[in-house]
């Protein structure tokens, strides 16, 4: 039997009305036009919901019994990196077929979403240990200790790197030179960074040219870490933080700060998210590749402006959050 069309909210609402007036069921469906039974199950609704208007409807049923949406969340709580294509012949094996869409839908419902796995650093059980031994002795360190300190570290700018996740607008013409990226194998070159900023902004901005060992390294502090300290006022008492690269720890290096009378940092090894400066690294990068450098010395130009461009306050913001970070 076709189904019938619903009946309009009005004549409804018009069927409760005569209801509510002492007519029955058979004398409202007669002077309407309707069936009996309509205007019983619409006024049985009225005195229960308080309402004329359709409830939701449950919709189909799911595929998946509450076993098997408990086997599968086992699963992807045991094995995050678990395929919604693994699940699906897992659930095949025990006799139901689905698509990878109703797995998804599945997860979704229960709270779940597909994330990128985060990057973090290769540890190794002493790098743990350091590095709670680090954040437990300087978590309670005040604000101002953290601004005395002076961060520092090493970057490589690819002159196509970030570039390729940009988007476009666009109907179609996907390969129209507005619409593209270019890219070239091997990131097309980069140039190597070495910078330094306290709370107060960023330091200098020096460009490292050839392959670093512990000479050029002494050098370039040398050059630019007491005019970075100047220049940000940092005072008396400052801080020297770098991290435990071999350049940084040689023993010709430790003489050489020991001999400016350098207060530096104990750092923990294998810890470039405890280094804010890996914030402003990428934030360098995110303006660099909208300004599209077209060579090598173009990219060291424009780095040098995008770095001197960052607002002190995002410096002093990274520091202000730092004990977050611990």
């Amino acid at each position: 039997m076709a189904k019938t069309k619903e009946l309009s909210k009005d004549v409804r609402d018009k069927i409760v009305d005569l209801h509510k007036a002492g007519m029955g069921y058979k004398t409202i469906a007669k002077q309407l036009g309707e069936k009996v039974t309509t205007v019983g199950a619409i006024i049985r609704k009225w005195k229960k919901h308080k309402i004329t208007v359709n409830l939701p409807r449950p919709g189909a049923p799911c595929k998946i019994s509450p076993r098997g949406v408990a086997m599968i969340m086992r699963t992807v709580r045991n094995q995050p990196r678990t395929t919604r294509e693994d699940l699906v012949n897992d659930l095949k094996a025990a006799g139901t077929i689905v698509t990878k869409k109703t797995i998804g839908n599945t997860l979704r419902r229960e709270g779940l979403k597909s994330c990128s796995a985060r990057k973090v650093p290769l540890l190794k059980k002493v790098h743990i240990h350091a590095r709670l031994k680090f954040a437990n002795e300087h978590l309670n360190d005040s604000e101002d200790n953290w601004a005395k300190v002076l961060w520092s570290d090493e970057t490589k700018m690819e002159l196509f790197g970030i570039n390729s996740t940009r988007r476009v607008w666009r109907r179609n013409a996907a390969y129209d030179p507005k619409n593209t990226i270019p890219t070239v194998k091997h990131g097309g070159g980069n140039i190597m960074l070495w910078g330094c900023f306290s709370a107060k902004g960023t330091g200098q901005f020096h460009r490292i040219k050839g392959t670093m060992d512990g000479a050029m390294y002494r050098q370039i502090l040398g050059e630019n870490l007491f005019p970075s300290a100047r220049a940000l006022k940092m005072g008396r008492g400052w801080v020297f933080q770098l991290d435990n690269d071999p350049k940084h720890t040689a023993k010709a290096t430790k003489e050489w700060l020991k001999k400016k009378h350098i207060k530096v940092m104990e750092w923990p090894s294998q810890s470039p998210d405890l280094n804010p400066i890996e914030n402003l690294w990428r934030e360098l990068k995110v303006r660099v590749a909208k300004r599209q450098p077209r060579n090598l010395n173009d990219l060291e130009k424009i780095c040098k402006e995008e770095w001197d461009k960052i607002p002190p306050e995002m410096c002093a913001n990274l520091v202000a959050n730092y004990k977050k970070r611990l």
